[in-house]
């Protein structure tokens, strides 16, 4: 070997010893950063040439878990969005065990019309009944006014998740540029490759996506049912126009709701659909079929209870079109409105301890003319005989056939607590698929040991190649002596 072709070698050995080390501090200083990825220097031997030859710098990925990692990502974003809304619904509609749920407020209306029916010439018991019917009639509306807080929650949600999504992808065609002219100059891309993915990351959990590699380490996304996001500079237009105020009549089947549009193409926003399975599609489910299937069932025990005491054989002073104990905003019920209903139950002005307080009416009739006799029960058992009468009703949470009033409650208590109870198992199950993908990723994060150590052998051939170097210069200083 010549001495020329051995300084070249220890030179290049400086070299990639240098670069090695720049490589390893790197990866000690983000060993604590998020979405960061660990990486090594490729070198590879120069040949002939002599020395050692320096390639580029890998990004330590295993895509098989990185693809994982994003589907358990996105589904647990889905299921964190329905839990949420279950959770909430649940806690406003009352469990077993609450004193303030619905199901309780009319068990203590019950227990305040048997106290009143007992001693029916009893002021105090019949203002008792009186506020037990108003704080029943509040509960059905204090869930009902949940369920459209939570609608238009959801409404915001996606309007802000649509705006995210396009930032997001322009800031993703902005990077791919960014790492092309970087690959051009000749220039380490991998920190540009990191910020992409961790944009990914975040588009995924609100789509999911699939991740195609193009040529000149470019990236398209494309949903997992083929849409396209983003493609070689194309990126894809999304249309969403938010309601300011979502109220129980309006939906995309009548037009009052936007749907979302892609490119100018209606898509199917369920959330098995083109773009199901992250937090996006959650909250058109919320918006779209959980609330409204929530709505509909408080509206039938609502509408139910209304016409239990809105009918003149239960209380004879009624006319057929006289609102009874429970109101339409203050009006008759018709039941062919019923959308709403629950947001719109009130108590009876005439009874109500907040308006007439004529809460004898509720032994003599609503209409009566006069105070009759006060140890009459006969309205006040009627009262009781409509709520154990059995009426027809159907709705898919609370189920279709005869009930009582007692089991219409029973079954929407029963049913928001079923779905809440689904819903955190299928938080809890996603939770742990999700943490348990994500440790194996983050096994392979950097490991400051290994690290250490490699810094350590870097030294030894950073000091091997120097001393090789000083060699060289001993042995030319003493030929050109000779």
């Amino acid at each position: 070997m010549s001495l020329s072709t051995a300084l070249n070698s220890a030179m290049t050995g400086i070299t990639a010893a240098s670069r090695s080390t720049s490589v390893v501090s790197d990866n000690l200083a983000n060993a604590l950063t998020e979405g960061y990825y660990r990486r090594t220097l490729n070198l590879s031997s120069n040949g002939a040439a002599g020395g050692v030859s320096i390639g580029s710098v890998q990004r330590m990925i295993d895509p098989a878990i990185q693809k994982s990692v994003r589907l358990a990502e996105a589904t647990h974003a889905s299921n964190s969005v329905t839990s949420s809304f279950y959770a909430q619904v649940s806690d406003r509609v009352g469990t077993v065990n609450d004193a303030y749920s619905v199901a309780q407020r009319l068990t203590d209306m019950e227990t305040a019309l048997i106290e009143a029916t007992s001693l029916p010439d009893s002021d105090a018991r019949l203002n008792d009944l009186s506020m037990q019917a108003e704080e029943l009639a509040m509960s059905i509306r204090d869930a009902a006014d949940g369920v459209a807080t939570l609608r238009n929650k959801a409404e915001g949600s996606i309007n802000a998740l649509v705006n995210g999504l396009e930032t997001d992808l322009e800031n993703l065609n902005e990077i791919n540029k960014k790492i092309l002219a970087a690959e051009i100059r000749g220039q380490d891309p991998s920190g540009l490759q990191d910020r992409r993915d961790n944009l990914i990351d975040s588009i995924n959990e609100v789509i999911p996506v699939q991740v195609y590699q193009r040529d000149n380490n470019q990236t398209a996304l494309y949903t997992t049912s083929g849409i396209k996001l983003i493609d070689g500079g194309s990126v894809a237009e999304f249309s969403f126009n938010k309601t300011s105020l979502v109220t129980p009549y309006m939906s995309i089947g009548n037009g009052q709701l936007s749907g979302l549009e892609i490119d100018g193409r209606s898509i199917d926003t369920s959330i098995d659909g083109k773009i199901g399975g992250g937090s996006l599609a959650a909250q058109f489910h919320v918006r779209d079929v959980a609330a409204v299937q929530a709505q509909n069932d408080l509206d039938t025990m609502a509408g139910d209870l209304i016409e239990r005491f809105q009918d003149p054989t239960v209380d004879p002073t009624l006319g057929a079109t006289d609102p009874g104990i429970f109101t339409d905003n203050a009006a008759y019920y018709d039941n062919t409105n019923e959308l709403g209903i629950a947001n719109r139950i009130e108590i009876n002005s005439v009874i109500a301890m907040s308006g007439d307080a004529e809460t004898w009416r509720l032994r003599d009739g609503l209409n009566a003319a006069v105070i009759g006799n006060r140890g009459d029960t006969t309205i006040l058992n009627n009262y009781g005989a409509a709520l154990d009468a059995t009426n027809t009703i159907s709705s898919p949470g609370l189920g279709s056939g005869d009930y009582s009033a007692y089991s219409i409650a029973a079954n929407l208590m029963t049913n928001f607590t079923q779905e809440n109870t689904w819903a955190e198992q299928q938080l809890a199950f996603s939770s742990a698929i999700y943490s348990d993908i994500q440790a194996r990723e983050l096994e392979q994060g950097v490991d400051t040991d290994s690290e250490l150590q490699t810094l350590m052998m870097v030294e030894t051939v950073y000091a091997a190649n120097a001393r090789m170097i000083q060699a060289i210069d001993e042995m030319m200083q003493e030929l050109m002596r000779l």
